[in-house]
């Protein structure tokens, strides 16, 4: 089966974010993604859980796109100036689609 060199942009953000997120991703012409809850992590702040959190406030997920080589620099200039200044980070990695007209 033949497959399609694409790019897969991983955002782990706070759930308030994703709204601003999701739109900056329309605006670009971003044509699909996905968000999954993370359940917990440890980073520079030390361990974090989600367990017992009632609030979206404080729960984190991660945004999942893939996108085209030549459009990822623009997609992630415009990502990149919502989540610069706020808990999280973004990922980029090298990914191989069988069906590239979906993305």
């Amino acid at each position: 089966m033949q497959t399609h060199p694409k790019k897969r942009i991983e955002i782990v953000t706070e759930m308030p974010m994703l709204r601003r997120i999701t739109a900056r991703l329309d605006e670009a012409g971003v044509t699909g993604w996905s968000v999954v809850p993370i359940l917990a992590g440890h980073g520079q702040s030390g361990d974090w859980t989600a367990e017992g959190q009632i609030s979206a406030t404080r729960q984190m997920v991660m945004l999942i796109s893939i996108v085209d080589a030549a459009r990822l620099d623009a997609v992630l200039d415009t990502v990149f100036a919502v989540v610069s200044t706020h808990i999280g980070f973004v990922t980029v990695s090298d990914v191989a689609v069988v069906r590239p007209e979906k993305f």
